[in-house]
């Protein structure tokens, strides 16, 4: 498409002509602007209502903002609808609507939050109306609405942050560039406004929000006068099934749970059979690899896993399963993100984590989750990351002696398998590993291992090594570990870590030629 004279920036180009990306700034600079880890809330169903504030049964107070601080949460997400709130043929947002989003922002700040403020749905102003040809009214819009909204905070650091949209409906690389049109706009009139407005960092979603094709259709970014404060977002809602689906369909059912140790024995049915966690560090990949690697910043603005509600079949033990099951998935997927880059933003309405009214927390097992705690274990079964209750997953073995791995019911320390490790062969050292674990910086790695009495086994050591190939273990000699029983040992990986890690594992040195079994189980963090 051809730009209007106004529109005739370039834009930034995140490929060259032969397809590689691009190399943009140093990720440290890039990402000094979110909480390191980040752990953010979103104020769903509540600033953003067209209807007006509260409408939808979510009008925020100042208890609420503390309590989400309190609970772990370090950047709240406000979704905002500024052209429900704004006169059509002036487009000046109503001053009581702007008033409400700034005291929300205030009491955010006055907590020491990072806040975000977007143009959520709205009616569907922008979002819904993307053609593939540029529409000057809603041009006109972009620039009116968001140079109102820079002047009312021009003040504020940057601490908060501005978002252009929500998830803009994109199909075609014409409504992608229809799109960054009014990025474009969105940028220069944020970025040209003055006071700390010229220093903000700001957010632009991919098409739909969508990470496949973010993939696909977004390779430029907006021109910016202030390098380096652009972000991209994406949000992540997968498998439909398990997040987001409410009745089963011809074409399939809902998955009820979701991740290698929260299967249902009963209702296998309903167990996820695709999506999991291979899935989830492979999409994050994508962004990592697009974005995030060259130093554009990567904003997961909405993710969430909520239990199901109980039903004929979904009850008992496989309805705690359930519930234990979606703090797994968020946990995993907050890990993930966290490892690959990205600044992860769970989903929350009235009634779900919080009472909007007075702060108090209903889901405690959520807010953990999404907080860098654990996950609910499954009722009588083993809630690690690594579990090997179904598989190995991806648990490989090199040098010998080890000559085999396979889950095996004959040692547990929790669930009913762990991994059982063939030894046979002379003196030497082997291990065990898993690649690309999504096991985020700063962590601490729980390891527990079972030798048996009368091993050659002389010693073990957990280990990680990070993108970058720098080494952390804990050596541990058999003088220090128990035969016949689980020893627990703990690797911290580093705050610097650069990740995602290559891989964690466990090395056994052998002291002389030995044909026996030893056993792993239980990997968490």
């Amino acid at each position: 498409m051809k730009f209007r004279s106004s529109q005739t920036r370039s834009l930034r180009p995140l490929v060259a002509a032969g397809g590689a990306i691009l190399g943009f700034l140093a990720p440290s600079i890039a990402f000094a602007q979110l909480p390191t880890p980040t752990y953010g809330w979103n104020l769903g169903n509540s600033m953003e209502a067209p209807c007006g504030v509260g409408c939808w049964g979510g009008t925020p107070t100042q208890a609420l903002i503390n309590a989400v601080g309190n609970a772990g949460f370090n950047t709240i997400r406000i979704p905002c609808a500024w052209d429900s709130h704004a006169n059509q043929s002036t487009h000046q947002i109503d001053a009581v609507y702007m008033a409400q989003v700034k005291q929300v922002v205030d009491w955010c700040c006055a907590r020491g939050l990072t806040v975000i403020i977007n143009d959520h749905w709205d009616g569907g102003w922008l979002e819904n109306k993307l053609t593939g040809t540029v529409n000057p009214s809603i041009n006109a819009k972009m620039k009116s609405y968001w140079t109102q909204i820079a002047n009312t905070f021009s003040g504020y650091d940057n601490r908060l942050l501005f978002a252009a949209a929500n998830e803009p409906n994109v199909k075609t690389a014409a409504q992608m560039s229809e799109l960054m049109t009014y990025y474009q706009t969105f940028v220069d009139a944020v970025h040209g406004g003055g006071g700390n407005n010229d220093a903000r960092w700001l957010v632009v979603q991919g098409p739909g929000a969508d990470i496949d094709t973010t993939n696909s259709l977004m390779k430029t970014l907006p021109s910016d006068p202030k390098p380096g404060h652009l972000m991209v977002e994406i949000h992540f809602y997968g498998p439909y099934q398990f997040c987001l689906m409410t009745s089963d369909q011809s074409w399939g059912k809902m998955f009820y749970f979701w991740g290698q140790g929260y299967h249902s024995a009963t209702l296998p049915s309903r167990n996820a059979a695709s999506g999991e966690e291979a899935i989830v560090d492979a999409q994050f990949q994508k962004m990592y690899d697009q974005f995030t690697r060259k130093g554009v910043p990567v904003i997961v603005g909405e993710l969430r896993a909520e239990p199901h509600a109980a039903n004929h079949e979904l009850n008992g033990a496989n309805l705690d399963l359930n519930h234990a099951a979606t703090t797994y998935w968020n946990k995993y997927v907050i890990d993930s993100a966290q490892s690959h880059g990205l600044s992860p933003i769970c989903w929350d309405t009235p009634g779900a984590i919080f009472n909007f009214k007075n702060g108090a927390i209903l889901d405690p097992a959520a807010a953990r989750a999404l907080t860098g705690g654990s996950a609910l274990p499954p009722p009588g079964g083993d809630g690690a990351q690594y579990c090997f209750e179904l598989s190995r997953q991806g648990m490989t073995s090199s040098g010998s002696p080890i000559t085999g791995a396979a889950p095996s019911a004959t040692r547990k320390f929790a669930g009913s398998r762990s991994l059982a490790l063939s030894f046979n062969g002379a003196a030497g050292t082997s291990s065990v590993s898993i690649a690309a674990p999504s096991t985020p910086a700063g962590k601490k790695i729980t390891f527990h291992v079972w030798i048996p009495s009368g091993s050659k086994i002389s010693a073990v050591q957990p280990y990680t090594i990070d993108h970058n190939g720098a080494r952390t273990g804990a050596w541990k000699s058999i003088r220090n570990l128990k035969t016949d029983a689980w020893n627990t040992i703990t690797v911290t990986l580093p705050l610097k870590a650069a990740t995602p890690l290559q891989q964690i594992g466990v090395q056994f040195t052998t002291n002389a030629r030995w044909t026996g079994t030893c056993y792993v189980d239980s990997i968490s963090w």
